[in-house]
């Protein structure tokens, strides 16, 4: 019977630190949104995708974004660049990848590589010296 307290309590033991290891990933997978930076480790492996890990920093202040619009239909990942407007180092990167520009949503440029679901939005903030980089996945 002692043995069976033993045995209930380390199961016990595991199963607790299992979901305590488990749940911020948990949290993550069924969050709306995230703002993090590079040094915020598990929120950038999680989030970020590929594309945005290999982009050219063409700032040193940046920062990254993350939203489920519409539920699971919607995926946009960002990073934002602040102090700057050049975006020819990130245009020439989308190139080097593969990636070629075509009018998209709304009449507005933007660069396809061939996933259908994925689309890449490069721009300018208005008024602020900020380059945005959106990375869509439209999975409807």
């Amino acid at each position: 019977m002692r043995n069976s307290y033993k045995i209930l309590a380390v199961v016990a033991v595991v199963m607790v630190a299992t979901l305590a290891y488990a749940w911020p990933y948990i949290a993550m997978e069924f969050a709306g949104s995230a703002h993090y930076s590079e040094q915020d480790t598990r929120e950038y492996e999680f989030y970020t995708p590929e594309i945005l890990k290999r982009m050219p920093r063409i700032s040193p202040r940046y920062d990254f974004d993350f939203a489920n619009i519409t539920g699971p239909a919607t995926h946009v990942y960002a990073v934002k660049f602040y102090d700057t407007e050049a975006t020819k180092e990130i245009e020439e990167y989308l190139e080097s990848t593969g990636y070629m520009q075509e009018m998209c949503d709304f009449e507005v440029v933007c660069w396809r590589s061939s996933d259908p679901q994925e689309s890449v939005y490069v721009g300018t903030l208005n008024g602020e010296k900020t380059v945005i980089i959106q990375v869509v996945y439209n999975f409807t």
